[in-house]
């Protein structure tokens, strides 16, 4: 696909009767008459501009702005301090930031390669060497499966991005243990993308030894290492620390977050959101690698010392919630456990941890949520009768009582069909993805006069940004449903990026500049929490509630 130009555009439906030419010139007054009234006003006005001159001028979008909507970019200077970074997890996500590093094993260049050769429009392999040199060496991996331990090495020596038989460079040293990694005076920064049982632990072990820390979300697997690793983030402040929630890149969230802050939707009481995935990926039924064994699989590393699965035995009893893990299975080797963790407590967080943090992060984003002041949950398994103890359909509804809203998120690993993320006001509703639409309520207070000038037809979008739509080789539901969220590009001045890369420049320009990220410490406090009351709330079939004073969940 050719880069596409950003996109602003304005769709009313043209006027059928006889009178359109003088309905139109009347419309086209209306705009300039309301040109300044707050908000809408300049937004109208805008898109008729733009609208007028998009034949001559496709960058007509730069005449309508709130103010910048994208996110800060610059490029990494090519005489910046080498960040030496070592990589621990190269399963799905490790691979994937490694690629945001600009990384990865010469058979993915060489699948890019052929891809373009086969569908000149598809530009990933283009994009990929292109992508921005962000002057890191790769010099230790880790990974507890011989075969991805092994690609993790290959990966860190394509420092050409060359695909089959090409050049590569000196290989970074592959550990057999995490805490090895640490220990290397050759590592300056982590990347975390081990299971979710290990998030916690990794961060703050990886604290200790002085490293920067870039964590796979969710930042925790249970509720007391939430607050230990905020304590020890927070006693370390020289430490750049960064949650890995890549949607904090996507250009259309800052407008979003600008138009709500604007007033443009009225009062907002109902956030709206979910997840609905249906292959096999899409419910973490990951394929099991052949090369897979008792062997080539460090089991013990995997499953934890004894005094942290006892931590987690102690944690899950007090909690009443014993029944949902299985301590006699975690001597016993096991491929699906290995490959589909996701899929059982004893290393899981299952939809909370996983899926609906993407969604509470992004309404955090624009609407600065914090943390619910209660949480409510159902759900089960209802679907995929394979031995999972995490459920596949999850319904869970936040309660923000001093902002005077209620955010609710379900899921379905069942379905695919697709549903946006919706913001409701008294005076219009938002959705959100890599798109953005403002849709004018019928009944709306602010926008009366011109609902009844016929300037906005209440029920259509009014106004809709579209940064970018392509969502070239993306085939699967969950690629699908990643893409539509804004979870794998985003546009930033009409240029395509991918959303893992400039989450990750982040977090190094930041290391460079001694500034903090976009996802740090405290965002990654909030996001666990919440995920944690929701989590608890289906497990306890109780509502769980947030003592502010306190810093605590509670029954009561």
């Amino acid at each position: 696909m050719e880069e596409e130009e950003k996109k602003e555009i304005n769709n009313p439906e043209e006027d059928k009767n006889s009178s359109a030419k003088e309905v139109s010139q009347g419309r086209r007054d209306a705009l300039k008459a309301i040109a300044t009234v707050p908000v809408l006003g300049a937004m109208a006005y805008g898109v008729y501009r733009k609208k007028k001159a998009e034949t001559s001028n496709r960058n007509a979008a730069e005449m309508f702005r709130f103010g910048s909507s994208s996110p800060a970019y610059s490029q990494t200077s090519s005489d910046a301090k080498v960040i030496r970074v070592g990589i621990i997890g190269f399963g799905i996500r490790g691979t994937q930031l490694m690629q945001g590093l600009g990384f990865a094993i010469p058979e993915y260049v060489e699948g890019l390669i052929g891809q373009s050769r086969i569908n000149s429009s598809n530009t990933r392999y283009q994009e990929f060497k292109e992508q921005e040199d962000l002057r890191v060496v790769i010099t230790a991996v880790c990974d507890i499966f011989d075969t991805y331990g092994n690609d993790a090495v290959k990966a860190g020596a394509n420092i050409h991005r060359e695909g089959v038989g090409g050049s590569l460079g000196p290989d970074p040293r592959r550990y057999l243990h995490y805490k090895e990694l640490l220990a290397a005076p050759d590592v300056d920064a982590v990347v975390i993308a081990s299971p979710d049982h290990w998030h916690g632990t990794m961060a703050m072990d990886a604290i200790r030894a002085g490293k920067h820390v870039y964590l796979e979300k969710p930042m925790t697997w249970t509720v007391p290492e939430t607050y230990e690793l905020r304590s020890l983030a927070k006693a370390n402040p020289h430490i750049v620390f960064q949650l890995g929630h890549q949607n904090r890149q996507i250009e259309a969230y800052e407008k979003a977050r600008q138009i709500f802050e604007k007033g443009l939707l009225g009062k907002v009481s109902l956030i709206e959101t979910g997840t609905n995935r249906n292959d096999p990926n899409g419910a973490w039924v990951y394929s099991i690698h052949k090369d897979a064994n008792p062997k080539t699989i460090d089991w013990p590393q995997f499953e934890g010392d004894p005094d942290r699965i006892k931590e987690y035995m102690d944690y899950m009893t007090s909690a009443g919630l014993l029944k949902y893990v299985g301590p006699e299975s975690r001597d016993k080797f096991s491929l699906e456990r290995f490959f589909r963790w996701r899929c059982w407590w004893d290393y899981s967080t299952g939809l909370s941890g996983d899926l609906l943090t993407h969604e509470y992060d992004a309404m955090n984003q624009i609407l600065h949520l914090g943390i619910p002041s209660s949480a409510s949950s159902s759900g089960g398994v209802y679907f995929f009768k394979d031995g999972r103890t995490v459920p596949d359909v999850l319904q869970t509804v936040f309660e923000f009582k001093e902002k005077e809203f209620t955010m609710l998120y379900s899921a379905t690993l069942a379905n695919q069909f697709s549903r946006s993320r919706k913001i409701m006001g008294h005076d219009a509703t938002m959705e959100v993805g890599n798109t953005l639409t403002v849709t004018v309520d019928p009944q709306s207070e602010q926008y009366r006069k011109q609902i009844d000038q016929g300037i906005v037809k209440p029920g259509e979008p009014f106004y809709t940004y579209l940064p970018g739509q392509s969502v070239d080789a993306v085939s699967t539901a969950t690629e699908r449903y990643f893409a539509e969220r804004g979870l794998l590009y985003s546009f930033i001045s009409g240029k395509r990026y991918n959303t893992t890369f400039l989450h990750l420049k982040e977090w190094l320009d930041c290391i460079r500049n001694g500034k903090q990220p976009s996802c740090g410490i405290d965002q990654g406090f909030e996001e666990a929490i919440t995920a944690h009351m929701g989590t608890r709330a289906y497990l306890e079939g109780k509502t769980m509630y947030w003592d502010k004073e306190k810093e605590e969940i509670t029954r009561e």
